[in-house]
């Protein structure tokens, strides 16, 4: 099958999957643990983050005329959340990079065995070409770079053009790699994993970007609006959620698409066997003319 269509039919088969009650447990799992985790952090951290980026943002030569800009431009009360604002703009790709992490790690291989158990993957064969380790290390480069250019770009992301373009491709870049390896680290062996990444490479970082696409949603809600400001605890843990179960629809999507890729590989190598075997037995039987 044609790479892009099996995106579609993959992305069809995730959307149903996703409604899958073990699917939404899924997703609330590990909505809870990073939420408790992110919620106490910010509790203990709220007061002493703003007094430090209240003054950072007053007397540095590299920030201090964004208040006088604001202030110039008639938002007299700048210097009351212009800290917030920054801590919350801070903050946001942490907790993102975290929980997309977090599930890579800790539920997408629930996720793939789910799916392995469906009659289309039922024979597919674990060659372990990824282990525990393996994975650890793998998501945690990943993550970093991912943050390197979070923080890089980040003073940007809020221009109008920009914060649609730049978190998309960012969450994108870092959903391909994780979800592709880590869907493929218990079935493929290491070489075929390579080739199926390389082969595939287009397609996965179109579905990487789509699946960012969607969860810049509550990016876009958060950077946008005052109200989700006033009310960041409550808007942060529903927008939480709904990257859970954004990223849950990834790692299905991946899952039928690069096991079913799989499928077809092995496949192809073993049609390759069988022809080049019965050349040579065709070349080993006498000739009778």
């Amino acid at each position: 099958m044609d790479g892009m269509q099996q995106v579609f039919k993959s992305f069809g088969l995730a959307l149903v999957g996703t409604m899958h009650p073990k699917m939404l447990w899924l997703s609330l799992r590990p909505f809870f643990i990073v939420s408790v985790l992110w919620g106490c952090l910010i509790w203990l951290t709220w007061t002493p983050a703003l007094e430090m980026l209240s003054i950072f943002l007053t007397t540095s030569i590299f920030t201090s005329w964004i208040q006088d800009g604001l202030i110039w431009a008639g938002f007299e009360n700048a210097r009351a959340w212009i800290a917030p604002l920054f801590f919350v703009m801070l903050i946001i790709p942490l907790i993102t990079i975290s929980l997309l992490v977090f599930i890579a790690f800790t539920t997408v291989p629930a996720i793939v065995r789910s799916v392995t158990r469906q009659h289309a993957y039922k024979d597919i064969v674990s060659k372990r070409g990824g282990g525990l380790f393996g994975s650890f290390v793998y998501t945690l480069w990943s993550a970093l770079i991912c943050l390197a250019l979070v923080m890089l770009t980040l003073p940007v992301w809020w221009v109008p053009p920009l914060v649609a373009v730049l978190p998309p491709l960012l969450w994108g870049w870092l959903t391909m790699r994780l979800m592709s390896y880590d869907v493929l680290a218990q079935h493929a062996s290491s070489q075929e994993r390579d080739v199926l990444i390389h082969k595939y490479r287009w397609s996965l970082l179109t579905m990487g970007i789509v699946s960012g696409m969607l969860g810049a949603v509550p990016t876009f809600f958060w950077a946008t609006s005052a109200l989700a400001l006033v009310l960041f605890p409550i808007v942060s843990f529903v927008a939480l959620w709904i990257y859970s179960v954004i990223f849950v629809f990834a790692a299905l999507w991946f899952a039928h698409f690069l096991l079913t890729a799989l499928k077809d590989l092995r496949q192809e190598e073993l049609d390759k066997t069988l022809t080049i075997e019965s050349r040579v037995i065709d070349m080993e039987l006498p000739y009778h003319g």
